[in-house]
């Protein structure tokens, strides 16, 4: 792996950018009028899966970058249970659902693989290599 330097540069806080903005996108339709709730849960928890990407690198430390991940994946999780209902109450389609779903599930395996990449090396601070 290539010296990173910038969470920017990281594979899996570009793809979680991407998701959050498609996600915004959707959540901002006029269907999600009828349920705020949902609407501002689903936002806040797509946006926490890349702000704590970029928080735990910010952290200069290895452990607590794996913790900032791990907080990561959860909303990852949060999400894709939040997708399940945006379905289930017809705000969106069952290939938008399929789709997203299949993202979220991308981006877990990814935030895990690279949070046991983590586990596997002796650096500390600032030194992903």
């Amino acid at each position: 792996m290539a010296t990173v330097t910038r969470f920017e540069d990281l594979e899996i806080w570009k793809l979680s950018r991407v998701l959050s903005k498609d996600i915004c996108k959707i959540a901002d339709r006029d269907i999600f009028k009828t349920d705020y709730k949902l609407k501002t849960q689903i936002k806040g928890a797509v946006g926490s899966i890349m702000d704590n990407i970029a928080e735990g690198f910010e952290r200069d430390g290895n452990a607590e970058f794996k913790q900032f991940l791990s907080i990561s994946k959860g909303s990852a999780g949060e999400v894709r249970s939040q997708i399940y209902r945006c379905f289930d109450n017809d705000f969106i389609t069952e290939e938008e659902f399929i789709d997203l779903k299949l993202r979220c599930e991308i981006l877990s395996v990814k935030i895990k693989n690279f949070m046991t990449y983590l586990q596997n090396r002796d650096f500390k601070g600032n030194k992903f290599k």
